[in-house]
């Protein structure tokens, strides 16, 4: 993992309803949804020479969300791409950038869970920071969380919401097991995804993703299957078991974070020979090709 500290983001500013702060400045209410209950949803953009690929994408999964938990009042996307805009140019950022885009329910009259004390309409959060894709290019290591992700009788995956603690206590396994991160899978034994991407596998020269029963559609994930399908790469959808990952030629994670990244070990078995296969790498460049070409533009240099 290369997350880190970032000089360059020491004094940005980001957006909360209109009003932009300095990230040390206190933004958000006690009382906020987000604050109170994880009550939100969110979504990740990466903006590439001025321009946020998948911005359209993005900001329907966000409705989607906002819509499955009964929001009031959801921002157009002009709004929002404006608020977006607002943020990056103040922070004068143009490449190199991603941004953490959170909805909240918004601020409650009082503490409590009940959704009748939001009164005031949802918050519009913009956090926009330089940030390089986040894993290591020589190839990411995994192992099988004993926390599963929950299917739609628990919590519907299709829902983008903010609770991340599933993911926290999963990521907090791989980290103590000294793995980059957490294998995920479902209540039925099928691996799900991490404890951050989606994940797809060779197997038997056939680009192999797990079904979305218990994790999100996305975006990074379905683009790799549409420039699959225009590179004539097979590629199929199904539930995958864990005995496939180990046997796979190939594994990679995909994300908005980190892009496309390869995995060489799970639960310590090397996959495939050991090292980023070359399907992998070429999904890679053709991800990264695709991404810088096939972005809305929002701000100029």
């Amino acid at each position: 993992m290369l997350q880190g500290y970032d000089e360059r983001n020491a004094d940005i500013v980001y957006w909360v309803n209109g009003v932009l702060r300095h990230r040390d400045e206190p933004g958000i209410s006690p009382f906020d949804s987000a604050v109170q209950g994880g009550d939100a949803v969110w979504e990740g953009l990466r903006l590439y020479r001025g321009s946020i690929f998948g911005l359209t994408a993005h900001l329907a999964r966000l409705r989607r969300s906002a819509a499955a938990l009964n929001f009031a009042a959801v921002p157009a996307d002009a709004e929002i791409t404006a608020a977006i805009a607002a943020t990056l140019r103040a922070n004068r950022m143009f490449d190199g950038v991603h941004i953490r885009l959170t909805l909240t329910r918004g601020v409650k009259i009082t503490s409590g869970m009940d959704p009748r004390l939001n009164r005031a309409g949802p918050t519009l959060i913009v956090l926009a920071e330089y940030k390089a894709p986040v894993y290591d290019t020589t190839g990411l290591r995994l192992i099988t969380a004993s926390v599963r992700r929950p299917g739609p009788d628990v919590l519907d995956p299709k829902i983008h919401h903010a609770n991340l603690l599933n993911s926290i206590l999963a990521k907090i396994e791989a980290t103590v097991a000294g793995a980059d991160d957490a294998l995920m899978l479902d209540g039925r034994g099928f691996v799900a995804e991490t404890n951050a991407t989606h994940l797809f596998a060779v197997i038997g020269g056939t680009l192999t993703t797990p079904a979305t029963a218990a994790c999100p559609e996305g975006i990074t994930r379905q683009t790799v299957l549409d420039l699959a399908r225009s590179a004539a790469i097979p590629a199929v959808v199904r539930d995958v078991s864990l005995a496939e990952m180990y046997a796979a030629d190939e594994a990679f994670c995909t994300g908005t974070m980190g892009e496309i990244a390869g995995v060489t070990m799970i639960d310590g078995r090397p996959i495939g020979a050991g090292h980023i296969g070359d399907l992998t790498g070429r999904i890679a460049r053709l991800y990264q090709e695709h991404a810088r070409a096939h972005g809305t533009p929002i701000v100029g240099q």
